[in-house]
């Protein structure tokens, strides 16, 4: 199992950016993939970014694509999801996620308001 700490949600204007940081204590070379996942209230999980920690290939979901950009910084084993022109459909808790040793992880997620 993969312990992260999320930081950087928060309320937000329309148009207005945010980064999601996720540091785990776990030697990052250790885990195949981290990513987002968002739930908004009576909504199911939706998964909004992965990125490999080997190769730094990567994925969007189409909703976020040309907004969103996920990245990695190994030596700090830290994943961070840039989010810019944020409006009101991207309103939910952001969950960092881990796959390693065949299972998944997750963190206790932060929110993120995105309201004028």
């Amino acid at each position: 199992q993969v312990q992260f700490v999320e930081s950087g949600g928060g309320l937000v204007q329309p148009g207005g950016s945010l980064r999601l940081s996720c540091v785990t204590s776990r030697d990052i070379y250790t885990i195949y993939a981290m990513g987002w996942y968002r739930q908004a209230p009576g909504k199911q999980r939706e998964l909004v970014s992965t990125i490999t920690i080997v190769g730094g290939s990567t994925n969007y979901a189409d909703s976020v694509k040309g907004r969103f950009t996920i990245s990695r910084d190994n030596a700090k084993s830290t994943v961070y999801l840039q989010m810019n022109s944020l409006n009101p459909d991207d309103t939910a808790v952001y969950y960092c996620v881990a796959i390693a040793d065949g299972r998944t992880s997750w963190g206790q997620g932060t929110q993120v308001t995105v309201s004028s």
